[in-house]
């Protein structure tokens, strides 16, 4: 496909549970055949609910199958910074800036959820 994209949370279980419009699921399927990467925040905000087995372990295999881009020094104190200046910000959504500036990639939030 080209480019790499920091995929977000909302977008990852939407797409599992097909609830995107026809051209982002065609998008997000590219995207996902070449190995979807995902920050360690997408990783716990997509596992740390209840869901029933069967659809804990579809998620637990996306998530197995990704590449996790962990918080480290260099994102962690960019990130302090990007949620004071914009104290609108969530924490995930300034994460996920941060990372794809460390790591050259675009993020795709189909819903626009990060401002």
């Amino acid at each position: 496909m080209g480019a790499e994209y920091l995929i977000d949370s909302n977008v990852i279980i939407d797409y599992l549970d097909n609830k995107l419009p026809p051209a982002g699921m065609a998008f997000i399927s590219d995207v996902v055949d070449n190995i979807p990467n995902i920050s360690v925040i997408s990783q716990i905000e997509i596992l740390r609910y209840n869901a029933p087995l069967h659809v804990y372990q579809i998620l637990a295999a996306f998530i197995d199958s990704s590449v996790i881009y962990p918080l480290d020094n260099n994102i962690v104190p960019l990130t302090i910074e990007i949620c004071k200046q914009q104290m609108n910000i969530s924490i995930p959504c300034a994460v996920s800036h941060r990372c794809k500036h460390e790591n050259a990639m675009r993020v795709f939030n189909f819903h626009k959820f990060c401002r």
